[in-house]
């Protein structure tokens, strides 16, 4: 699994845990889902951004 950095605020979206907002859920989304799965309307709950603005960022694994 990938995650995902907002270029404007540096929210990480973690594919493997997804994300669950409590009472928002325009902006759940369950865990395992990859990226490329997102809504393309989705947009960065912290900032407001869309998917265009943010960035893979490598996990290191051990």
């Amino acid at each position: 699994m990938k995650q995902w950095r907002c270029l404007v605020c540096g929210f990480i979206y973690d594919e493997a845990k997804g994300l669950k907002e409590e009472g928002a859920s325009e902006y759940e989304i369950a865990p395992g889902t990859a990226w490329e799965d997102v809504p393309e309307d989705w947009v960065c709950p912290v900032c407001g951004v869309g998917k265009a603005d943010f960035v893979m960022v490598e996990v290191m694994g051990g």
